[in-house]
């Protein structure tokens, strides 16, 4: 096969119109072509008034050497893992997270039957939890948005979108083709799958891992570690179920504060790690297309998107996790607390536009010698924004032009806010550090100079988003080892991942470790 990359498209094509297109472009023979695949399909729309597709293919047919610009490729071999493990005691995963979920496909795929126990419910059971919290602020600390099978990222935009540029990539994108997954994600440049795919494909994992000799242990929350010689020896959860195991994975998540606390406790090494705070914002998805691509194009396009970044003098600001046509979502975790996320569906057809806008948090700005200051920073701050917003879990917005100007919000204007289970007029700059009130004005007024409306006055602010990322990181050596043998700190909470992609290749590669390791 050749790929062909660079391939101009000014045109709504379906695949098979595609590869018509192209045939006739490169002078291709189509009754030539055999295996044939999109490998990437972006938008380029730089030019407001010239915005086309912009697609990779490989295709297999004849006189492939005289297609101009052409590259010959070759298939990428698969990983061959080394299995060693030989021990008579399962791999035990705490979490079930995408970081948990591909290590546990990974055991299961090479002969291994790992157990995972995670805290909260299974996840059709989890969204009956979501929902009710939504609808009435009835809250379950262990069943939530952050808590629960298919972890935070479930209730997202569900993007596959990484910097890592990991060749485990790949096999996470098909794995998810594999379980329900879009075939889409498998060559779009910017993959999503959205949170109700998600939880469709979570349970079709989940029970593949079953059938090929996997346990799930679901309300059981893990709440002390057994170690002898500085080996893990066994784990134990509140239930009074003890699991002896020589490895276990925490793949606990961003969120999993009491296990922080345990882990710390018991002598596992972590440190203090830079992350972030700040707001959701909302605009009209509407704004935001017509800025990102103008008014003159008929292709049918999808909802824009946005990421940006602003560099002040004191720190930086950024978007995270831009949901288009999303809503922004209640993420408590915790008794007392308000916290933020956004969340799309798969069409991405709601009206307003969301990301999350936030100040970096430098490990040195606290002065304690704990490396869980972060974390209470956090929790502080969620506190503040469930009194603010009313003490009833509504959270406290406010219109751009008010937080711009210091003051109370009186009304809503053109955008409507999208959180429930309801809000509550409010200034954040009451409870944000004056650092980080003064850094988003920076950063959204120069972010209007990328994209008109951005510093529209009526642009909602929700308060607060603290979760962006785990506080603390528990280091690790080379082999993926804490100072603890055979404990594997893994993902996202344990400050390895950002996100549902780097979350799941972190996962896939502890398990490798844990395959390849020498018994002893």
């Amino acid at each position: 096969m050749v790929r062909i990359s660079n391939i101009k498209i000014k045109a709504d094509y379906d695949e098979e119109e595609l590869f018509d297109y192209i045939c006739k472009k490169f002078n291709i023979n189509k009754n030539s072509v055999g295996k044939k695949r999109i490998v990437k399909k972006s938008i380029d729309a730089r030019n407001k008034k010239d915005i086309f597709y912009n697609y990779a293919v490989e295709i297999e047919c004849s006189n492939e050497e005289k297609i101009k610009g052409a590259v010959k490729i070759k298939e990428s071999p698969e990983q061959n893992i080394n299995v060693k493990r030989k021990s008579n005691v399962s791999p035990v995963i705490v979490g079930a997270g995408p970081a948990g979920l591909f290590a546990a496909l990974t055991f299961v795929q090479n002969g291994i039957k790992p157990i995972v126990i995670e805290q909260g419910k299974c996840v059709q059971d989890r969204k009956k939890d979501v929902d009710e919290f939504l609808k009435t602020g009835k809250l379950d600390v262990l069943s939530n948005v952050q808590f629960g099978e298919g972890g935070a990222g479930t209730f997202s935009d569900g993007k596959l979108t990484s910097g890592i540029h990991d060749p485990l990539c790949k096999k996470v994108l098909q794995e998810f083709y594999n379980f329900g997954a879009p075939e889409q994600i498998l060559n779009l440049n910017k993959p999503h799958i959205g949170t109700d795919n998600l939880i469709k494909i979570i349970e079709n994992m989940r029970n593949y891992i079953i059938e090929h000799g996997g346990t799930f242990l679901f309300n059981e929350k893990v709440v002390d570690f057994e170690i002898q010689d500085s080996k893990i020896c066994a784990v134990v959860c509140e239930s009074g179920k003890r699991f002896a195991t020589d490895s276990v994975i925490l793949a606990i998540g961003h969120s999993a504060r009491t296990t922080f606390e345990k882990l710390y406790e018991k002598g596992v090494h972590m440190e203090k790690k830079n992350f972030s705070v700040g707001v959701r914002i909302e605009h009209k998805q509407e704004m935001i297309n017509k800025s990102q691509y103008g008014d003159e194009t008929k292709l049918k396009l999808p909802p824009a998107e946005y990421k940006l970044a602003y560099h002040g003098e004191d720190r930086s600001c950024y978007t995270f996790c831009m949901c288009p046509g999303g809503t922004v979502i209640a993420s408590s975790s915790e008794e007392n607390t308000i916290v933020t996320n956004g969340m799309s569906k798969f069409a991405r057809d709601g009206e307003n536009a969301n990301s999350a806008v936030l100040v970096n948090i430098m490990a040195d700005d606290f002065q304690g010698n704990s490396p869980l200051e972060g974390m209470y920073f956090q929790k502080d701050l969620e506190e503040k924004a469930f009194y603010l917003g009313g003490a009833n879990y509504k959270a406290p917005i406010q219109r751009y032009e008010d937080f711009k100007a210091n003051r109370k919000s009186t009304y809503i204007g053109s955008v409507k806010p999208t959180y429930m289970p309801g809000v509550t007029l409010s200034n954040l700059n009451e409870i944000l550090p004056d650092f980080v009130s003064k850094t988003l004005v920076e950063g959204i007024e120069h972010f209007d100079k990328l994209i008109s409306g951005f510093a529209n006055p009526d642009s909602i602010l929700t308060g607060v988003e603290t979760r962006s990322s785990s506080p603390v990181q528990i280091t690790r050596d080379e082999n993926k080892e804490s100072n603890v043998k055979g404990v594997y700190p893994c993902g996202e909470g344990a400050g390895y991942a950002g996100g549902i992609m780097s979350a799941a290749v972190d996962g896939i590669k502890c398990a490798i470790a844990i395959l390849e390791k020498k018994q002893l």
